[in-house]
């Protein structure tokens, strides 16, 4: 198997293997980068935040959203040189996907082959919830590349040490100590970086441990990892700790229940298949060794911290996608080794014919991910609503209080329209929403209204709300208003009220 695995290392097609997966994920990702000029609620809250200034970014952060602080501040920055835009926003999402799958494919080809490299690259960009996550203006994107740059510097250092025969690197571990520390201190700067964007990304440490123990490396390699991972660790702790007090935020995250591991279930069957084929075993440097705990642990990790507090989401261990392509790379590249000695012309059509019969099945959902409705809502297209209904010197009201986003991505739309029960904007409260007045003063200010116009979900995705201001709001417009227009579009609706 070494031998194939040289031979096909020193073949023609070595040359394609990092680019390859470069192009291709930048070409899916800046297909249909705009949606349509949608933005969903998520990405609307990254918009507004990136809009003001750094002083106030960092107010913000003290009251909320602080686990995106880095995050907020660095789209601050590009909206800032670039402008406020979709191509803005979503962007740095395909850039950072696109290096992942360049970080793929190098361990790929370095584990399994060429074939394994090249396959588990282009597979990357094509996997849904990739696909979803990949025109996102949200971070968890970046932390894909930073956990699959983290686990390239990983197995770079224990390539040196332990050598391609996959023997314990106990011997010459020792060895590498001066060459290896620029890598290692690159490693842990990754590592806290990633968590600075999102801290659960912390779960590819035991991903890697697992990956170590799979080796067997020695215990020089395994000091440096546990040294250098606690820097890294120490250093996000002030965020880790300081953001616990705004668990708030997560607080509409459902318990964990039975079907909801269905997904994992499924990744983790697929991505065993594919370990099988690269024929893994134990103290061997392989792609099974390195992609399946990177797959399995953050996925398995998140369920157990979801038993104690429900968290989750599958956009928090994104980055264990890495880890999937991996293992879909080291089953392609098995699958051309197999062929060859039967096709050996034909063999090298295996990943390409893979890759576009996958983009054939996945059609349906390359073009869904694509369109607005792929998001439970569009602040633009109700903005535009907003813009064509409302008139000069109209009331406007928000219900929920976080719909008032739509205003603050797009402001014109609202020009001459009264928001009577804000009370403090966003930006003075250092908030996402702004802080509205109590009942009685919404109440009154709506007494003085002939007519208004109310922003909220669409029925379909519209959950109660047992907030006593918008419980005020209702009762005042169904006492002293009638509706005279209701438009619902892309998960959102405005209603128009006039004094009776």
């Amino acid at each position: 198997m070494t031998s194939d695995i040289s031979a096909d290392r020193s073949s023609r097609y070595r040359t394609v293997v990092w680019p390859a997966p470069v192009v291709w994920t930048l070409g899916l990702g800046l297909w249909g980068l705009s949606r349509q000029d949608s933005v969903w609620r998520d990405e609307a809250a990254t918009w507004q935040v990136a809009g003001r200034s750094t002083g106030e970014i960092v107010d913000m952060l003290g009251n909320v959203d602080a686990v995106h602080g880095l995050y907020y501040l660095l789209m601050h920055g590009l909206f800032e040189l670039f402008g406020a835009s979709t191509t803005t926003l979503r962007l740095p999402s395909v850039l950072a996907v696109a290096a992942a799958a360049a970080c793929v494919a190098v361990i790929g080809r370095r584990l399994a082959g060429s074939w394994a490299g090249l396959g588990g690259g282009l597979a990357l960009g094509l996997l849904p919830a990739v696909q979803f996550y990949l025109q996102e203006g949200r971070p968890y994107a970046l932390v894909a590349a930073g956990a699959a740059l983290s686990t390239l510097l990983l197995v770079s250092l224990l390539s040196e040490v332990s050598g391609a025969s996959g023997v314990s690197g106990a011997g010459r571990s020792g060895r590498t100590g001066r060459r290896a520390r620029p890598r290692w201190t690159a490693y842990a700067a990754t590592v806290l970086v990633c968590a600075l964007l999102n801290w659960l990304s912390l779960l590819v440490l035991p991903a890697h441990a697992a990956t170590l123990w799979w080796v067997r490396a020695g215990r020089g390699t395994w000091l440096r990892w546990a040294a250098y991972g606690a820097c890294a660790v120490a250093g996000a702790l002030p965020l880790v700790l300081f953001s616990r007090s705004q668990s708030d935020q997560v607080s509409w995250i459902p318990p964990l229940t039975w079907h909801m591991m269905i997904g994992p279930a499924i990744l983790l069957a697929v991505g065993g298949v594919c370990a099988l084929a690269d024929r893994p075993r134990a103290g061997r440097l392989s792609a099974a060794a390195v992609g399946l705990p990177l797959l399995a642990v953050p996925q398995l990790g998140l369920i157990g911290i979801s038993l104690v507090q429900p968290l989750f989401l599958d956009r928090y261990v994104l980055f264990s996608m890495v880890g999937l392509a991996l293992l879909i790379g080291a089953g392609l590249g098995a699958a051309v080794r197999a062929a060859r000695p039967l096709f050996p012309r034909g063999a090298g059509l295996i990943v390409p014919g893979a890759i576009g019969i996958s983009v054939l099945a996945l059609l349906p959902v390359e073009l869904g991910k694509r369109a607005p409705a792929s998001r439970v809502d569009d602040v633009m297209a109700v903005a535009g609503e907003v813009a064509r209904l409302g008139r000069p010197g109209d009331a406007v009201l928000f219900v929920p209080a976080a719909r008032r986003d739509t205003a603050l991505v797009s402001p014109k739309a609202f020009a001459g329209l009264a928001d009577v029960a804000l009370e403090r904007g966003p930006v003075a409260s250092a908030t996402l929403k702004g802080e509205e007045a109590d009942p009685a003063r919404i109440r009154q200010a709506l007494l003085g209204q002939s007519r208004v116009l109310l922003v909220t979900d669409a029925a379909k995705v519209a959950k109660p709300s047992g907030a006593a201001r918008d419980a005020a709001k209702a009762a005042v417009l169904k006492e002293r208003f009638k509706v005279v227009e209701d438009r619902q579009v892309r998960g959102r609706r405005v209603t128009v009220y006039e004094r009776r």
